[in-house]
């Protein structure tokens, strides 16, 4: 028995008595890792039917496979009991959720690392296929595949790295030596050639073709016999009953061969199916998919020394080379016959052919293939901080994450003495894309907000001279505009920015009226504000609209009576609203046709002008499009998922999942912390969390996008990975977020402790 190294294995899978080959397996696996070592095996199953199955007691929690909540909670439970690993047993179809996409959400969840045995691997999957694929490879610590052929197509199909793989062989039990003659006499068939067929019954299994092949197979031996044993898969039994079975026995009775073919219509314990395998000549497997990355009947039949006939699907075709089996092609009832007529006329090959497969056979006992998979499970604990696995971690009541320290070492590094550069490789300040306005704008705000928070350093006035000189030099007296995109080498590469640079701009300088204590840079900034505010008037973006209306707040903070931007603010605002009005439905109730970025922006802008000035049908809208945001951009798995900028999200489509960007996060931030702030309802506090844990690593690829050794972001999600870039928009995103939600904090404290 092998030490107690591993405290605590969780087996996650069918488990039996469900009939099903995967509950078989996890039965059989766990039975045998708990032999070879002295770890507690308990068992997280799924179940198919409402109220599950009478399991044994190692059996501790059942997540009924459709409902999504419960593969949460069976996260949960793992977590608290002290799990050291996972085994999973994966097949698309025993997961609820598109493609099986609800275990993800367990596994986005566990904090010890998963061993996950793939029982299919296909070459060719479908577009959700490969999406729940590739997440499932991540979250995965360790991968285990029983074929070679399955290795590699991890290898070429999913750019899987080797050393994440092992290859293990299905297991199969160590059957004593039997008599032929007594068993062939126990099931009636004494003195007859014996072929076999064993599993569940499903029409993939292709026992039709075998069916048309007996009238020739009868012509040479007349008292052949063929035994279909197993019961009809329980979910097509559920689905058609037994259409399936009838079909096949109405074939056979037109065929003339109903009194040599044999159905068994039962779920067989093993001790009966080793009495079946020894009692027959010949083993069948006929299936249809070729893709078929596994056959637990196969190995069964294989590992106690039968000879197979079998088409070339993946796992036959690599089990049964070198002489150890024969293959025939697809739906091809006279290879069939041919094959099974020169095996039972050939007892000498017939025999050779069995004593190769025992042989190799004994490599596939379960006490050698738990030992092998114990060495995974070891392995795997050794990774356990690897990148592979995810650092976000869920508790029962989903506490929000902690909020990390505020590091500025990555911004000093993209800021020069010009400003800040727009762009990085990797953590790398890339030089060749220059400056925006945007970006200094940005960067300026989030100065002002650290100084507000105490954070007042030398190091941080140093870091808001630059960035307002850069917005000083980037605004053009002759047109009243900013200009937005400037060379490395200081030359401007344009007469007029965008307007939503503009509207960002204009942020940054109300910003800097209304918070700082800088009083050279709050008359500066006044100066330019001034000048700066009435181009807003001829501007068309809804983005610019809400921008400005941000900053014209900001500045009425120290301002309150100017008339001249309260005005501005009330045009812009109207504008919003009856662009709202004009598209908004019940369904849809959007500012236009399609949401596109910095979104919630938009709802924010009206929560604050609705606010400030009393103005509940702006107000309103603000709150009613932000909430319906929430409900867009939320996952399966309750976390914060922003609008991809793959396609966004047009009215009456699909929202795009990738690629996520760190402006959509911070975008949430900011306007549910103006939305608890206006209502003091916990649900907006709770959803800035949402969106700030989104940083941290709560979202669908369960990856950090902060980088706590730089004090950097990265770039964005994408499907399959992190953008590992840190440029100065996510970066900004993240510490104008962090900045902003240890401001909510601080608020929640007065909040709930008025008289301090």
């Amino acid at each position: 028995m092998i030490s107690n190294d591993l405290p605590k294995i969780a087996f996650v899978g069918d488990y039996l008595p469900r009939k099903c080959g995967i509950a078989t397996f996890t039965h059989d696996l766990r039975l045998g890792v708990a032999r070879e070592t002295c770890a507690e095996c308990i068992v997280v199953t799924l179940d198919d039917i409402e109220g599950g199955y009478a399991y044994e007691s190692e059996v501790q929690f059942q997540v009924a496979d459709q409902e999504l909540d419960e593969y949460q909670s069976a996260a949960d439970f793992l977590n608290f009991s002290n799990v050291d690993v996972i085994s999973l047993q994966h097949e698309f179809g025993i997961f609820g959720g598109p493609c099986g996409s609800h275990i993800l959400a367990l596994l986005q969840d566990v904090r010890m690392p998963v061993v996950t045995t793939l029982h299919t691997v296909l070459s060719e999957p479908s577009e959700a296929q490969r999406a729940v694929m590739m997440q499932l490879i991540r979250l995965s610590t360790r991968l285990v595949v029983m074929t070679e052929r399955s290795r590699q197509t991890l290898l070429d199909t999913y750019s899987v790295e080797s050393e994440q793989i092992d290859v293990i062989a299905h297991g199969i039990p160590d059957a004593p030596e039997t008599d032929q003659s007594v068993l062939k006499e126990q099931f009636g068939v004494e003195d007859k050639p014996v072929a076999l067929t064993f599993g569940l019954l499903s029409p993939g299994k292709g026992i039709e073709h075998v069916l048309k092949a007996i009238p020739e197979i009868v012509a040479k031996f007349p008292d052949f016999i063929y035994i279909i044993l197993g019961a009809t898969h329980p979910s097509l039994l559920r689905e058609q009953g037994e259409r399936y079975r009838i079909s096949l026995e109405r074939m056979a009775k037109e065929l003339g061969v109903s009194k040599h073919v044999s159905f068994y219509n039962r779920f067989v314990e093993l001790e009966e199916l080793t009495e079946f395998i020894g009692a027959a000549d010949l083993y069948i497997t006929p299936y249809l998919n070729v893709e078929q990355a596994v056959s637990g009947t196969l190995a069964y039949a294989f590992g106690c020394g039968q000879a197979v006939i079998s088409t070339p699907y993946w796992h036959a075709e690599e089990l049964l080379a070198d002489g150890r089996g024969v293959l025939v092609p697809f739906a091809d009832p006279s290879a069939i016959a041919r094959e099974v007529i020169g095996l039972l006329s050939d007892d000498e090959r017939r025999l050779a052919m069995r004593d190769k497969a025992y042989d190799l056979g004994r490599d596939m006992t379960w006490e050698h293939v738990s030992q092998l998979y114990i060495d995974s499970f070891n392995r795997a604990r050794e990774q356990r901080t690897s990148s592979l696995k995810p650092l976000a971690v869920r508790t029962l009541d989903e506490q929000p994450l902690a909020l990390p320290q505020m590091q500025l070492d990555h911004l000093q590094h993209l800021s020069d003495s010009t400003g800040i550069v727009q762009h990085a490789i990797y953590s790398i300040p890339d030089h060749a894309h220059g400056y925006c306005t945007d970006d200094n704008a940005r960067a300026l705000i989030l100065t002002v907000l650290l100084e507000e928070q105490g954070k007042d350093s030398t190091e941080v006035r140093s870091l808001a001279s630059r960035y307002a000189a850069f917005l000083n030099n980037a605004f053009n007296r002759e047109t009243n505009r900013f200009r937005n995109f400037l060379s490395f080498d200081r030359q401007w590469l344009e007469t007029d920015g965008s307007d939503d640079s503009q509207g960002r701009a204009l942020w940054a300088l109300g910003t800097c009226i209304g918070r700082s204590s800088n009083a050279g840079l709050v008359a500066w900034a006044r100066e330019v504000f001034h000048q700066a505010l009435p181009a807003c008037e001829k501007t068309t973006s809804p983005r610019t609209w809400a921008l400005a209306i941000i900053g014209i707040h900001e500045y009425l903070r120290r301002y309150s009576g100017d008339r001249v931007a309260a005005a501005m603010s009330q045009q812009l605002a109207e504008r919003l609203a009856d662009m709202h009005d004009s598209t908004a439905t019940d369904a849809w109730p959007w500012f236009e046709k399609i949401a596109t970025y910095n979104n919630a922006k938009i709802s924010q802008a009206m929560i604050t002008h609705g606010r400030w000035f009393d103005h509940p049908r702006v107000a309103d809208i603000g709150m009613k499009s932000l909430r319906w945001l929430c409900e867009v951009q939320l996952s399966p798995q309750g976390r914060f998922r922003p609008i991809g900028s793959n396609g966004f999200s047009p009215e009456g489509g699909v929202a795009a999942v990738f690629d996520q960007q760190a402006i959509e996060a911070h975008a949430m931030v900011s306007a549910s912390i103006e939305a608890f702030a206006a209502t003091k309802d916990k649900f907006w506090s709770d959803q800035a969390h949402l969106a700030f844990d989104w940083f941290l690593g709560r979202n669908d690829l369960g990856q950090p996008i902060y980088d706590p050794s730089t004090g950097g972001c990265f770039d964005g999600l994408m499907e399959n990975q992190v953008n590992a870039n840190q440029g100065a928009e996510s970066t900004l995103a993240f510490l104008l977020s962090l900045a902003e939600m240890r401001g909510l904090h601080t608020t929640m404290r007065v909040v709930a402790n008025p008289t301090h």
